[in-house]
């Protein structure tokens, strides 16, 4: 793998991690707290499965951003991949701000169900530029539209 290759493979890992570890800071103290006195569907996991489970996504959603990246920015293609994926990025942060950090369940499902759709958009236009990308997504997408049928519940039940 040459340098700028590399480089733009390790540059998205690293900001999916940091909006991980900063979705992580709003979600910490509801896990212990809140969370756990909600009711939830019998298709919940367990709490520790959620850290490993993220920490896998990101750095896949990171190399794939870089694989896209890599086929070079000045193409429109390629931005309009990286736009799609910068914005499902934010509501990804937005999701665990809204759902976790303000106890907000309603509001947050409307955030993951757009979460979904944008996802769905940019795994469109990752596969357009790198098709291996695309499909690195795709257990993000599985994972997303489980956690929206999780956080659709959690409001049924609440």
């Amino acid at each position: 793998m040459n340098t700028q290759k590399t480089f733009h493979i390790l540059i998205p890992i690293t900001v999916c991690l940091l909006v991980g570890f900063l979705s992580a800071i709003a979600t910490q103290s509801s896990v212990l707290t809140w969370y756990p006195q909600l009711a939830k569907p019998a298709f919940t996991p367990p709490n520790w499965l959620f850290a490993p489970v993220w920490t896998v996504l990101y750095i896949l959603m990171g190399i794939a951003a870089g694989l896209v990246w890599n086929k070079g920015y000045y193409h429109k293609w390629v931005k309009t991949a990286l736009y799609h994926f910068g914005f499902q990025l934010i509501l990804n942060a937005a999701w665990s701000i809204v759902f976790f950090g303000m106890h907000l369940v309603l509001p947050a499902l409307l955030i993951i169900i757009s979460l979904l759709i944008l996802l769905l958009f940019t795994f469109k236009w990752f596969k357009v530029v790198k098709p291996e990308a695309a499909y690195l997504l795709f257990p993000y997408i599985i994972w997303v539209a489980y956690a929206s049928a999780l956080n659709f519940e959690i409001w049924r039940l609440n």
